[in-house]
């Protein structure tokens, strides 16, 4: 089975956050969402967005951007590309599929009268009328009615595969001429595909692209900051303008604490410390310490938060003094919190020391935790399995004494980036014997 739930499915109300339901909508990222220009009316109306499928993302309003009014005329156009009055990073976008054939089975969630929470119809792809398409429903009752307009069609979800979002709900047309689908002879529904709103709105055009995401870095991004035990420095590559970009921008808000390089550091100091819980009248010490005017205070390393605390450096390469920000941020590590490294081009300024003074030596202390961590699972089980006396503690600890074996191995190793290379192997294969152990 494929997702039950879309944040990317909107319900659309005019007038204000608590107007009447019009229509629906498709978030196609955290700043635009579609419709159908005839749900919003006018190209200077105020419509407000609800997240209908997920309550913890608050309404937005929006308004038709700039070229983002394409009302219905001679080539059959009906949208409107909307601007959110304030970004939604957290929600899931809709995945755009320009692609469909005809006999493609698909649904549509709308949100009809006596249905506000929404209902969802199933039919498939039939053929070409105009720049429209026509949409076969099984029966006349699943034929799309008022309430549907500007919602997504989807096709059918697949497990490790979310439903794609292949046009609009624009229309449907009777034969004759009734109210409801199912008082006409026949009854057929009309979508506006996503390559013929692409072909008309250049935002579209460029979000529907193969190249507009990165999908399996955002996959790896989003596994990092989901797991409490992933590295804790992490290095990445963005270069501007790619698809990898536009990803790092929808998923920046899952940092803590995002500092762009060049902004001032003691910006950075101060929300670093705002994740730190330090004893009252300490602050200045704190600060003092981390600028690198003073020794740090006594047991600033027992602050680090419960809570994985993540800080992103967007553009460290883009730093006037990428040295003295490496700095900093060993400092930072100190407090234990994660750091998400962006550099914009490989090898720039900033990064070996990057490198040298911030990731290899987190991911040897981190080997050396998982060691440590390994090593009481093992003792803890073999105690539940009454195994343990003074003659077998070693034996019982043998996963982790071979891995241990292999640590001190890597302190011999002199090229950095083998160094390395050592190192995540050995931190993939002490998670993986923790995880065979149950501790994950």
């Amino acid at each position: 089975m494929g997702e039950l739930r879309a944040d990317w499915r909107l319900r659309l109300r005019r007038e204000d956050a608590h107007g009447p339901i019009c229509g629906a909508g498709v978030l196609v990222d955290q700043y635009t969402a579609l419709t159908c220009a005839h749900v919003v009316r006018h190209p200077d109306a105020v419509m407000w967005l609800e997240f209908a499928e997920n309550g913890a993302l608050e309404p937005v309003s929006a308004r038709v951007m700039p070229g983002g009014w394409l009302p219905d005329g001679e080539s059959g156009e009906d949208v409107a590309v909307l601007r959110l009055d304030s970004p939604r990073p957290g929600a899931r976008r809709a995945p755009l599929e320009p692609r469909m054939w005809g006999g493609m089975e698909v649904y549509a969630t709308g949100y009809a009268e006596g249905f506000d929470d929404g209902m969802s119809l199933w039919g498939r792809i039939g053929g070409a009328s105009g720049e429209r398409v026509q949409l076969d429903a099984v029966t006349k009752a699943e034929v799309v009615r008022a309430g549907f307009s500007g919602a997504g069609v989807c096709t059918r979800p697949e497990e490790g595969r979310p439903a794609r979002v292949v046009g609009l709900v624009v229309s449907w047309r009777g034969d004759l001429g009734e109210v409801l689908p199912e008082d006409n002879r026949l009854s057929f529904s009309y979508l506006i595909p996503v390559d013929r709103i692409a072909e008309l709105s250049p935002v579209v055009e460029e979000l529907s692209s193969p190249y507009a995401w990165d999908h399996g870095f955002e996959e790896r991004l989003t596994r990092w900051f989901d797991d409490p035990d992933g590295d804790p420095v992490k290095i990445t590559v963005v270069p501007p303008g790619s698809g990898k970009d536009r990803s790092l921008r929808h998923l920046a808000h899952r940092a803590h604490v995002v500092h762009r390089g060049g902004a001032g550091r003691p910006e950075l100091i101060d929300h670093a410390l705002g994740q730190v819980a330090f004893p009252a009248g300490e602050y200045l010490a704190y600060w003092d310490w981390l600028r690198g005017a003073k020794p740090p205070p006594a047991r600033a390393a027992d602050r680090a938060p419960v809570r994985p605390v993540t800080v992103l450096v967007d553009g460290l390469d883009e730093e006037p003094q990428p040295d003295s920000l490496v700095e900093l941020l060993t400092r930072v590590r100190v407090l234990g919190l994660r750091l998400l490294l962006v550099f914009r081009h490989e090898g720039g300024p900033g990064w070996t020391a990057s490198r040298d003074r911030l990731l290899r030596p987190a991911l040897l202390h981190h080997a050396d935790t998982l060691l440590d961590r390994l090593q009481r699972v093992e003792v803890t089980l073999a105690i539940s399995r009454d195994v343990v006396d003074s003659d077998s503690l070693g034996s019982v600890t043998a996963t982790a004494d071979r891995r241990r074996a292999e640590r001190r191995l890597i302190d011999g190793v002199r090229d950095p980036q083998q160094q390395l290379t050592r190192v995540r192997a050995l931190i993939r294969a002490l998670r993986a014997d923790l995880s065979r152990h149950g501790d994950r």
